[in-house]
């Protein structure tokens, strides 16, 4: 079930995958981008992670802080380089999904398999050119899990969500940045 814009986001407190506490009670008084991917070999992932680490440091430096999720294991995550080189933003393993129910993310088959048939091969290539990891699932990882982006205010309440449609699909980087760049503080 999809959260809704003006809720409270779920809370949660975990070692990432470089063995540090992150606890979202934590970010309490900061602006929070908080990313939940597929898989670690996703290219429509990792094409993303690649966009959002570019920008993070003017981002950061905006106020806005990132955290990622992805369903693969630690184990996966940490024998790729690229997913290594995400420090110092969070990169938390959820393979059991628990977090995923928590902020609604979807399963499904269709919209993934459409993804794949209509855009798979330029996003293979734009990875490819990238040097990009791409791999078939490992280990309990689903080719159907869609992802999911949220906008997550000082109060730590959700401002702006954005439920894949496809695995393309994604909240833009205009709307991150106008997020980041907002001074007027929400009333709860």
């Amino acid at each position: 079930m999809y959260l809704d814009i003006n809720a409270s986001a779920p809370l949660f407190a975990s070692k990432d995958i470089f063995g540090r506490s992150i606890d979202l009670k934590a970010y309490e008084g900061k602006k929070v981008f908080l990313g939940f991917f597929r898989h670690a070999g996703c290219p429509f992932c990792n094409l993303r992670v690649h966009t959002l680490t570019r920008a993070h440091e003017e981002l950061k430096a905006k106020g806005l802080e990132m955290i990622f999720f992805f369903e693969s294991k630690e184990s996966v995550l940490l024998r790729s380089t690229f997913h290594q080189e995400v420090s110092p933003i969070p990169l938390l393993s959820d393979p059991e999904k628990k977090w995923y129910n928590a902020y609604g993310l979807e399963s499904s088959g269709y919209k993934s398999a459409m993804s794949h048939i209509t855009t798979f091969a330029k996003t293979a290539i734009q990875a490819k050119i990238k040097g990009l990891p791409m791999h078939i699932m490992a280990d309990g990882e689903s080719i159907s899990t869609m992802p999911a982006e949220f906008l997550i205010d000082e109060k730590l309440v959700i401002r702006k969500l954005h439920y894949a449609q496809r695995l393309d699909d994604r909240m833009s980087l205009e709307e991150i940045y106008a997020f980041a760049d907002q001074k007027k503080k929400y009333i709860v």
